[in-house]
């Protein structure tokens, strides 16, 4: 998956968006043309081929996001991954300008309310936050308590429509500098990200 031939931070392919997704699951949900925005934690639904299909959520009856989703069903949902400052000393270099280097995904789709699912929404936030082993809280453990819970909220589900992703990650640094920045890099998640999108260089 690409979104440029020409910038090669808009290089990517499904198996970096799902991965961005899963580990940073909170995301900004923005509804209404823009009047209304929230953030929620969301699990994705993916396609044989790996690609985002739909998201699934769940948030808070009275939330403004309910009302302005069921005047107008699109909205725009905004991951954003490892990102931080890269200072000129990482480089070596003092002709070296700092810059910020980022990951993020922004999903374009349309939200369907489904109150129907809501139990399903929460069991799968559980599902990918808690697991499922021995030590798993579970909403069994609420007893009485889950329905006025589960009344107090309701799922949705987002059909994607696009998906645009930008990962500034130090594809453009000679291999000596980015060798550099990623060992002194004190943000170890983002050094990962850094040697994930650039590891044929590294590995030569």
């Amino acid at each position: 998956m690409t979104t440029s031939a020409r910038d090669p931070h808009e290089h990517y392919d499904a198996a970096d968006v799902r991965a961005l997704i899963e580990e940073n699951p909170l995301a900004w949900v923005v509804a209404g043309g823009g009047s209304e925005a929230t953030t929620l934690p969301l699990i994705g639904e993916f396609g044989e081929e790996g690609q985002l299909t739909a998201l699934v959520g769940h948030f808070a009856r009275g939330n403004p996001i309910e009302d302005a989703l069921l005047t107008d069903p699109r909205a725009t949902i905004l991951f954003t991954g490892p990102q931080g400052h890269i200072p000129t000393r990482l480089a070596l270099r003092d002709n070296w300008a700092p810059t910020w280097n980022y990951a993020r995904v922004r999903v374009d789709a349309e939200i369907t309310l489904t109150p129907e699912r809501t139990g399903q929404a929460v069991d799968l936030l559980l599902q990918a936050m808690e697991g499922s082993g021995e030590d798993a809280w579970s909403v069994d453990a609420l007893g009485d308590r889950y329905a006025g819970m589960i009344a107090r909220i309701v799922g949705f589900r987002a059909v994607v429509t696009r998906v645009r992703g930008r990962f500034k990650l130090g594809q453009g640094e000679d291999l000596a500098t980015l060798q550099s920045i990623i060992a002194g890099l004190p943000d170890r998640e983002l050094a990962r990200w850094m040697e994930r999108f650039n590891a044929d260089r590294l590995q030569q």
